[in-house]
């Protein structure tokens, strides 16, 4: 879990300026921030913007988020469907996350099948949650574990229209 803060920087990116906090916490023994910037240079310009007009610790986890997956899925596509970030293998989506009320939702679409903690049910498919309310909160091992399973273990949610809402497993 993210726990001690370094430092903080600045710096700009096609006229928006990012704030960021260095965090310890990479399993690889990077900061968070040597991880953040390498994706901040191949990171959606439209996700950029959905993370830019967010509140400073909503954005701050979002960034952190899309770092994390980003790195761990990098043969993913991604975009912004539905208004808001989601990473897509294959067509197929996977992960994503949007701001709620009260709090930053990470989806993962197949979930359900991954049988783990931290994950809870979401809706009437193969889909689970995690909600966070503070970076300190975004447990970046579990983060990893959660999108190896999400490569993994598939629902193929790419045909379910054809399929009348019926999903077939694919991993």
């Amino acid at each position: 879990m993210i726990s001690s803060l370094d430092y903080f920087f600045k710096w700009k990116i096609r006229g928006c300026v990012f704030e960021l906090c260095i965090l310890y916490g990479g399993s690889d023994g990077s900061t968070l921030g040597e991880r953040f910037s390498d994706t901040m240079n191949s990171m959606d310009n439209d996700i950029q913007a959905y993370n830019n007009a967010l509140e400073k610790e909503d954005r701050d986890m979002c960034n952190l988020l899309a770092t994390e997956i980003i790195r761990q899925l990098p043969e993913a596509e991604y975009k912004i469907w539905h208004k808001h970030p989601v990473w897509f293998l294959a067509g197929n989506p996977v992960v994503g996350y949007s701001k709620l009320k009260d709090s930053v939702r990470l989806l993962f679409w197949s979930g359900q099948s991954f049988e783990e903690d931290g994950l809870t049910v979401e809706g009437s498919f193969k889909a689970a949650e995690a909600r966070y309310v503070s970076i300190k909160d975004i447990n970046t091992k579990d983060l990893g574990r959660w999108l190896k399973k999400s490569r993994d273990i598939q629902w193929d949610y790419k045909n379910i229209v054809q399929r009348k809402g019926v999903l077939e497993r694919l991993k």
